[in-house]
């Protein structure tokens, strides 16, 4: 890789905040960390107080102060909104935004940057993913354990994410060149405006996984809401709003330009496949009914029943 220089970063990293100082605190020290040298940094302060986000910016060493950028907004715009704020002002090829409550190793940076100038024609690389499952205590947090995020898969695939989301923001580092083909993330969605841009993104590209371990932390935090909450938990409901908006539009469209055929046939064949699954299972337990009533008689049947109630 090149030498860091201010003014030529191989990665734009785009943070979003508001009003959260701890985490913010905590995601400026991650990528201070990071072994690759040669980032900017630029914080999309989306409404929060600006003398805070200053303040922190200020607690960091020169280097670091002299890689980033601090755009405030009056007024809170949404988490699009301010990802896109970020791309127009990124100046590196390469991209990633950093959720201000997630973290990453500290070899991250280095080893997907490498990866992209080892493959150029790839549109992007993806970190396979740990969530990590944390309590807040003031400014600490506690780690309570750990979990590989969709383990099974072998390739962040169209096919796989059609269904839903398979990777989060900072696992994936993408050349900016993305936003110039494909347009930028949805503003006018609340929520997964990335994965309907990693829909696009995967329709025309093939993307995989950064050979080795998990190298991004997806933290996450059980009952908690407001400031401290993660909106695929905490904003459940409008997450399955949005994604049914999405999908919709993604019909209409495709009925447009191709008729009702495929689509009528499909809803027919699919639910008459549910109903099938449904009337084999209630035969099934209807002939285990039968037999136990063959082997117990009625009185047995109901002491069985009893002693299975009594032991849950």
């Amino acid at each position: 890789m090149t030498d860091a220089r201010v003014d030529d970063p191989d990665v734009s990293i785009i943070v979003r905040t508001k009003d959260r100082p701890d985490y913010l605190r905590r995601a400026l020290a991650d990528i201070a960390a990071q072994t690759l040298a040669s980032w900017e940094c630029i914080i999309v302060n989306d409404g929060g107080d600006p003398e805070t986000v200053a303040g922190l910016v200020a607690a960091r060493d020169d280097a670091f102060r002299a890689r980033t950028t601090v755009i405030d907004s009056p007024e809170s715009r949404g988490r699009w909104r301010s990802a896109n704020a970020g791309v127009l002002a990124a100046r590196a090829a390469l991209v990633v935004l950093h959720d201000d409550d997630d973290t990453w190793d500290a070899d991250f940076l280095e080893r997907a940057t490498d990866y992209l100038d080892a493959h150029p024609t790839r549109a992007g690389v993806v970190s396979r993913i740990e969530i990590v499952w944390e309590t807040r205590d003031g400014d600490r947090f506690s780690e309570e354990r750990r979990e590989v995020f969709q383990e099974h898969l072998t390739a962040p695939s169209l096919s796989d994410t059609l269904l839903f989301n398979r990777f989060v923001p900072i696992g994936f580092v993408y050349r900016r060149r993305l936003h110039e083909e494909h347009g930028l993330y949805d503003d006018s969605l609340p929520v997964v405006g990335d994965w309907a841009f990693n829909l696009k993104v995967l329709t025309h590209e093939e993307l995989e996984y950064l050979p080795g371990a998990p190298a991004v932390q997806w933290r996450q935090r059980t009952g908690s809401s407001g400031a401290d909450g993660n909106s695929v938990i905490d904003s459940g409901d409008l997450h399955r709003a949005v994604d049914a908006r999405i999908r919709d539009a993604a019909l209409r469209e495709y009925v447009q330009a191709n008729g009702t055929g495929l689509v009528l046939y499909l809803t027919k064949f699919i639910d008459q496949r549910f109903v099938d699954v449904e009337n084999g299972v209630r035969g099934h337990l209807a002939e285990v009914e039968t037999r136990l009533r063959d082997d117990l008689g009625p009185r047995g049947l109901l002491r069985a029943v009893k002693r299975r109630i009594r032991r849950r």
